[in-house]
């Protein structure tokens, strides 16, 4: 039995285009409406779902026909029809860019696209550019396109006038410091350290409703998933996870699969000083541990604590910000360092650009899975490697996973949907 709901792909020419603004203000517009927006993130990404889920009220879930594969996406997308009266899915970089790509995912699931263009420093040439969008591949629904940062309404009628008459006008948002959301270096600043977020939002949405093109799309239809069958459970398995400004980058995903296969999860903040609850395994998921080096060196106790688990012979998934921290010692950008964890040897330092970037697949003894790496670190670690990743895409990044007892360490961060059974093995005591 199928089901059907308003849908839109929000994509762009490029990153950078204001794609994440977009998405949210039309999730906080409808939400505001007493409508239930369901809204999905394309690709790997932790920081733009932390936004667009306080634009929702509720969580948002990665849609990667690679790193979770269709049946993945068909079944996160089914599930939203059932409840939602509009599903927004934020795309990843350009429309075309990467394979598969945002225009891969919606020509595979009939999703329009709603197309993003930085308006601000042309007029005649957005035209062209929709145009292009709108026409370079066959078979791509494309529902319109939208002017972000617009100066004034003047500017606004010239890009107007700049579409063809075949492509729709789906409004603007103009140029505004109010509705900007601050980014450092991994992307988007973390909605938890937005004071004033809500009131970005708020900008975002009032700056939507307050124009015509504010009406539904479309219905879309989707197709029943395949049920997917896990043969393990984690009944009673207690799982630490750290979580805080320093280790936040946790896929939803991950975390209803292991609650789904039985687990208890019990979050804990090495940030703040927290000792390790009593668990059976612990995640070291990602974030920024170089950003809170003077709390993370300080907590002594809490390395004991972690020393005495992994000698134990215990589980620990340490996952690229948790392996900063699993390492001898960390130094930041500014030439800081701080003594971390102590669990695997060896030092990383932050670099100013970009160290590695790319879809991974490992294949552990526990099962191949499926991931991606992006990150500043430039690390040295005193360890043969368990295994090493591969890029999908033949690009340069193939990251070293390493392994001592139970422990498993690595920059990639694993999406546990890839292979449940595989993921929930490195939990299991």
């Amino acid at each position: 039995m199928t089901r059907s709901c308003p849908a839109l792909l929000v994509s762009a020419p490029a990153s950078g285009q204001g794609k994440t603004s977009v998405t949210a203000a039309i999730a906080r517009a409808h939400t505001r409406k007493g409508l239930c927006v369901r809204v999905f993130k394309t690709g790997p990404d932790f920081l733009d779902p932390m936004i667009l889920e306080r634009a929702s009220g509720g969580p948002v879930y990665q849609l990667d026909p690679w790193m979770g594969g269709p049946e993945d996406v068909r079944a996160r997308l089914y599930d939203a029809a059932g409840d939602a009266d509009l599903i927004l899915v934020e795309g990843v970089m350009g429309l075309f860019d990467g394979s598969p790509s945002s225009a891969d995912l919606a020509i595979a699931f009939g999703l329009p696209v709603l197309a993003v263009i930085d308006g601000s420093a042309m007029a005649q040439t957005f035209g062209a550019l929709a145009h292009g969008l709108a026409t370079y591949r066959d078979g791509l629904p494309f529902h319109g396109v939208l002017a972000n940062r617009v100066g004034s309404a003047y500017h606004a009628t010239l890009l107007r006038e700049s579409l063809d008459p075949g492509t729709a006008w789906c409004g603007t948002l103009p140029r505004d410091v109010a509705m900007s959301l601050p980014e450092r270096h991994l992307g988007l600043v973390p909605a938890d350290e937005l004071a004033d977020l809500d009131a970005r939002l708020d900008a975002l949405a009032d700056a939507w409703l307050a124009q015509e093109a504010t009406a539904l799309p479309p219905p879309v239809t989707f197709a029943v998933p395949d049920a997917v069958v896990s043969t393990l459970r984690l009944d009673g398995v207690r799982i630490a996870v750290a979580h805080d400004a320093a280790f936040a980058f946790l896929y939803p995903a991950n975390l209803a699969l292991l609650e789904a296969a039985g687990a208890s999860l019990r979050f804990f903040s090495p940030v703040s000083g927290e000792r390790l609850p009593a668990c059976d395994a612990v995640w070291l998921p990602g974030g920024y541990p170089e950003l809170h080096l003077d709390a993370l060196g300080a907590a002594t106790g809490l390395r004991d604590d972690l020393h005495a688990h992994v000698d134990a012979g215990r589980p620990l998934l340490a996952e690229c910000g948790g392996l900063l921290y699993a390492l001898d010692r960390l130094t930041d950008r500014d030439g800081r360092s701080a003594s971390m964890a102590g669990l695997i040897a060896g030092h990383a330092t932050m670099q100013p650009r970009l160290a590695a970037l790319g879809m991974q697949s490992v294949d552990l003894p526990e099962g191949a899975l499926r991931g991606h790496s992006f990150h500043y670190a430039q690390a040295s670690v005193d360890a043969e490697p368990l295994a090493s990743a591969t890029n999908p895409n033949g690009g340069p990044t193939t990251e070293r996973v390493y392994r001592r007892a139970r422990m498993t360490a690595s920059f990639v961060h694993f999406y546990f949907p890839s292979h449940p059974d595989a993921a929930m093995r490195l939990f299991l005591p």
